[in-house]
């Protein structure tokens, strides 16, 4: 939406894939990319939330964007999705100044209970910066945007990079975005990411990386995958061990038929001791995101 908040929300569909930044070389030789040319562009964001956390409580970001000479302002809300796929409400309007519109605010759905009290009260919170190269493909009689993302996420003191790839759908099917996914991780060593920019930017303001809980077996996949964007963020080799463990339980989980027994038992072995995946990783990953894919609330 550009510029009329009384809208209806589009529905963002992405799919969201950490890089190692030392595989960006691969990646910008993929044949799907090598001969395209990409868009160069430098954005600058800033997330807005309230000093008890009350957005980031709700799952909501907040953020000004500055981009050339433009500011957008946008909206998202909590997603739906797992194993890098995310399915969320958006909204988005030019503002003629780096400063929150809150009046646009106070008229869109997510403010209209209790956070409506709360527009007053925003605040920046944290920052995110960084260099986004795009491709506009044509994918299987689809229109995906795809664009990698390097830079880094600054929250007070706290710093973590940004390296991650992400497959937007704008027209067609999203088995689309699994497809060519897969074609990516063929060659490049990519994992799904289950991690907002502005939830790993509200981890790091708070020093803490909770971790969702799992019974079934898309839930492990999920609590796997936010370990593993944990661990990468914090250093703290206890994420990766969860990451493990978690992977670990998945594979002998008594719900996989045998073709998703088999993807689970490859994740373990085809995870570096840095946490780091193989190609191998990225392509069982995704084939058991896919089969698993809207069954987890993304963070």
């Amino acid at each position: 939406m550009k510029n009329s908040t009384s809208m209806p929300a589009p529905t963002e569909v992405e799919l969201k894939l950490a890089l190692p930044p030392t595989q960006i070389d691969a990646l910008l030789h993929h044949p799907v990319l090598a001969s395209t040319p990409p868009v160069q562009q430098q954005l600058a964001n800033t997330y807005f939330d309230t000093p008890a956390g009350d957005l980031a409580a709700a799952r909501i970001a907040v953020r000004l964007r500055q981009l050339d000479s433009q500011v957008l302002q946008t909206v998202k809300t909590a997603g739906q999705g797992g194993g890098g796929l995310s399915s969320r409400q958006e909204w988005e309007w030019q503002v003629p100044d780096p400063s929150l519109d809150q009046s646009a605010l106070a008229a869109l759905p997510p403010f209209q209970n209790a956070l409506a009290d709360k527009i007053a009260a925003l605040r920046p919170t944290l920052s995110t910066d960084f260099t986004r190269r795009s491709w506009q493909l044509a994918w299987q009689g689809s229109k995906i945007e795809l664009v990698l993302d390097e830079g880094e996420i600054v929250c007070g003191k706290a710093r973590a990079p940004i390296c991650e790839v992400e497959l937007e759908l704008k027209a067609g099917d999203p088995e689309a975005l699994w497809s060519l996914a897969a074609e990516l991780a063929s060659q490049v060593p990519l994992r799904p990411s289950d991690s907002s920019k502005a939830s790993r930017g509200n981890a790091l303001g708070r020093q803490q990386w909770p971790l969702p809980d799992a019974q079934h077996p898309a839930e492990w996949l999920h609590r796997a995958t936010v370990a593993l964007d944990a661990y990468h963020d914090s250093g703290d080799v206890t994420h990766l061990i969860a990451a493990q463990q978690a992977l670990a339980t998945l594979a002998q989980h008594p719900q996989l038929d045998s073709a998703a027994r088999a993807d689970a038992e490859m994740l373990p072995k085809a995870l570096d001791s840095a946490g780091m995946p193989t190609t191998a990783y990225g392509a069982a990953a995704l084939n058991l995101a896919r089969r698993f894919a809207y069954e987890t609330a993304l963070r």
